[in-house]
């Protein structure tokens, strides 16, 4: 049997958008809390000669900032600034009779130095690392739609067959080679049917499954959570309460998950015998909980650094969970050495439950266990995260059951032969489509889909004049970002809803202004179009000057065009 790790990297286009609290130290957060240590322990297991097959999704908005020069000039300071803070802290701690807290700043800096020497030798290009290992054949890299837009909810064929151009484009630019895996935004599915979410969507009738668009570009499997198989109940992003108490949870503890179809399987989803089969794995809820789960899995463990008390100015952490009811004023000093302990036994725990799924599930016919994650979760969430998956990748290597695989090596050595009709759903809250489109963001909906009409009816007269081509490349990248599932999941939650609803305007409001200089030129030729288009153009360069991603879009924006109405007649 084998054991499928997924982890799916993604954050929004945040660069040139400010830098604090949702600019580009949101991205800096992320690759000094996640992926400079992933690549780091990566590097370390390569020279320990452990096998570590994770299957990584990169969405391609990501990659692209993680490889832009102005990420690496973000990032160096990001890095200076960090480091003064804890050059602060060593020395006003004595002062306020906090020297306890002098050894973690001493930690901090030593840890924050070592990784901006990773970030130099990898040419300050993240994206490097990355590539380099799934060349030596270390890892999967996957890849996703261009903008992580959620698919089911775009009103257009042609919209969804862009992201997952430009997307699939993108990936091979940075990482040198065609994906096998797309990681689905928010794993969200809709079937082949009458499409009409909202009494104010566009009436479009009968349209393609999902599965159908990723077979079209060429992808070979993707992945869905387990209700969406009817292999068990939704797990959610944030629900927690539904779970029993307790960290450590044994292998027979009961789910209450009434299953039809086992998630230990990989199952054929395209219905058209003309695409390539797409195959789809599903999460497995036992594994994924256990690691998932913030206050009943390994991440609340007490030894852990705690990540919600911060100490300004310089935002750094200094201090432990303590304990799951302890309030922010009470948690005690973080001991790093205590914490790796830590992690290092609950990994132990983790292949023994692995090992015990296995047994249970192999003599019931299992080939896989599936455990997708998102990758921020350790490292960022989880701060001991990534060492704990290093140490699962040294605990397995050798045994026999499960086996680590890539999710390509697992479908090259087992294919699926079982076909599965899924439902709509997403792994989101409730496990539908709820999160993205509600009251609070139906308003974004009623907004887009209109835009999305008028994108494609100038896009293809557009697309044959030259002297457009550089205003419609902006307009399709402009089209891309307020595309991004991103600003209705975080209207939704609240967390910033503010700013998500600022930069859904801000785009919505730069592709009408660039729309109007297309269609002013399509309508009244070269002479009544001149100046609308001149002032499209002036707005359009301004705009790539700051939304400087998916250098060339046209060429996946012509195969969206040329493929237009085919998946639906068939």
């Amino acid at each position: 049997m084998d054991f499928v790790l997924a982890l799916h990297s993604h954050l929004p286009y945040v660069l040139n958008h400010g830098r604090w609290p949702h600019g580009s130290d949101w991205l800096c957060e992320a690759a000094v809390d996640t992926y400079l240590p992933l690549v780091e322990v990566l590097n370390a297991l390569e020279v320990e000669e452990v096998p570590s097959p994770v299957t990584l999704g990169v969405t391609p908005v990501l990659a692209n900032q993680l490889a832009h020069p102005t990420f690496a000039r973000e990032l160096e300071a990001f890095f200076t600034q960090r480091l003064e803070a804890c050059e602060e802290a060593i020395e006003a701690f004595p002062q306020s009779n906090q020297e306890e807290l002098v050894p973690i700043a001493v930690y901090w800096r030593g840890r924050l130095s070592r990784l901006r020497r990773l970030f130099d030798r990898l040419d300050r290009n993240l994206a490097v690392g990355l590539r380099r290992h799934e060349q030596a054949g270390r890892i999967e890299l996957m890849s996703s739609a261009a903008t992580y837009g959620f698919l089911p909810l775009l009103g257009r064929d042609e919209c969804i067959r862009l992201q997952l151009a430009v997307g699939r484009a993108e990936h091979v630019r940075l990482f040198g080679r065609e994906p096998a895996g797309c990681w689905v935004a928010e794993c969200a599915y809709r079937p082949r049917g009458i499409w009409h979410p909202h009494p104010d969507a566009p009436l479009r009738g009968q349209r393609p499954g999902i599965e159908e668009y990723l077979g079209e570009v060429g992808y070979r499997y993707f992945f869905c959570d387990a209700h969406v198989a009817e292999a068990g109940k939704t797990l959610g992003l944030y629900r927690e309460a539904e779970f029993p108490d307790g960290l450590l949870l044994a292998a027979e503890d009961p789910l209450d998950f009434p299953a039809t179809r086992s998630p230990y399987q990989t199952y054929q989803v395209s219905p058209r015998r003309d695409l390539r089969t797409v195959a789809s794995y599903v999460r497995d809820p036992r594994s994924s909980r256990q690691v998932w789960s913030r206050y009943h899995g390994y991440p609340g463990d007490g030894a852990y650094l705690e990540f919600h008390k911060i100490r300004f100015p310089g935002g750094l952490k200094f201090w432990r969970v303590t304990g799951p009811d302890v309030d922010l004023g009470g948690k005690q000093a973080y001991d790093p050495n205590a914490a790796r302990a830590r992690a290092y036994g609950h990994a132990a725990h983790y292949r023994w439950l692995l090992r015990a799924i296995a047994e249970e599930e192999r003599r019931a016919g299992g080939e896989v266990i599936v455990a997708p994650f998102d990758t921020e979760l350790f490292g960022h969430w989880w701060f001991e995260g990534v060492e704990f998956l290093a140490d699962l990748f040294r605990g397995l290597q050798g045994a026999e059951a499960p086996q680590p695989r890539s999710a390509s090596a697992h479908l090259s050595e087992r294919p699926s032969s079982r076909a599965v009709e899924l439902a709509a759903v997403s792994w989101g809250a409730n496990g539908d489509f709820s999160k993205w489109l509600n009251r609070e963001t139906e308003w974004t909906w009623q907004r887009l889909w209109p835009l999305e009409d008028r994108f494609w009816d100038v896009a293809a007269e557009a697309l044959r004049r030259p002297e457009t081509h550089a205003v419609l490349a902006q307009a399709a990248r402009a089209l891309l970002l307020v595309q991004a599932s991103d600003w209705q999941f975080i209207i939704s939650t609240g967390t910033a809803a503010d700013y998500a609803t600022e930069r859904f305007l801000r785009h919505s409001s730069e592709l009408e202004a660039l729309l109007d200089g297309l269609a002013a030129e399509g309508s009244g030729g070269a002479s009544a179009g001149a100046g609308d288009l001149a002032a499209a153009g002036g707005l359009a360069a301004e705009l790539h000057r700051r939304d400087d991603l998916f250098p060339d879009p046209l060429p996946a924006l012509a195969a969206a065009l040329r493929g237009a109405g085919s998946l639906a007649a068939a």
